[in-house]
């Protein structure tokens, strides 16, 4: 049986831009519950809200799902994207493929370079993991004697990489683009250790 929330987050899910009052009729609760229940998703960043005319008087609010909410169902992209580049190899060269997906990777990179270009290298770091979190990587780093060590404790690509390990050459490329250092990885989750790990050398 799924529970309150549950219900709410699958009934947004279905649909987006519902009031408070839609949500208490779709769920069989009253108002004052729901909007309890609105808060704490709204706090954990699972839903937007926001205001809407219709007709005289105040705005009213309404809610949808966040992107981290629609996360929360099942998703097949990802076989998708194995079919996509299942094709891509069938036609393309190895290095042909890897210097697309480098391409990517230098696409997401220049579009910061310029934001970082002058900030000292663990600002640098900072804001790197800041934009690793928002692909989808749960990123830490910290300071080891002479080097840097960017961990990703999570993999959005998991279930594209285990067919299509180039993949993983993508966020290893941003680092190295953005840092403009070299980032050698040390670990791998495709190789079964338990995060991926890059060594990022300091600056002399």
């Amino acid at each position: 049986m799924k529970s309150t929330r549950e219900k709410i987050l699958l009934f947004l899910l279905k649909n987006p831009k519902s009031t408070i009052s839609d949500l208490a009729d779709a769920v069989t609760i009253n108002t004052i519950s729901v909007r309890h229940h609105m808060n704490n998703l709204l706090a954990e960043d699972l839903i937007l809200a926001e205001e809407e005319r219709h007709g005289v008087g105040r705005p009213r609010l309404v809610y949808s799902l966040s992107d981290e909410g629609l996360e929360r169902f099942p998703s097949r992209y990802y076989r998708l994207t194995n079919r996509i580049l299942d094709r891509f190899k069938e036609t393309l060269s190895p290095d042909a493929l890897n210097i697309i997906f480098a391409g990517i990777a230098k696409d997401i990179a220049s579009s910061h370079r310029n934001t970082i270009k002058n900030l000292p290298l663990e600002d640098r770091l900072n804001f790197i993991q800041g934009l690793l979190d928002e692909e989808g990587f749960n990123v830490e780093w910290e300071k080891k004697n002479d080097h840097y060590l960017i961990h990703e404790i999570s993999c959005p690509y998991f279930h594209v990489v285990q067919s299509h390990p180039e993949v993983c050459t993508i966020d290893q490329t941003i680092i190295t683009e953005m840092l403009d250092i070299p980032a050698s990885k040390m670990h791998c989750i495709l190789r079964g250790d338990q995060r991926c790990s890059f060594v990022i050398p300091m600056e002399n």
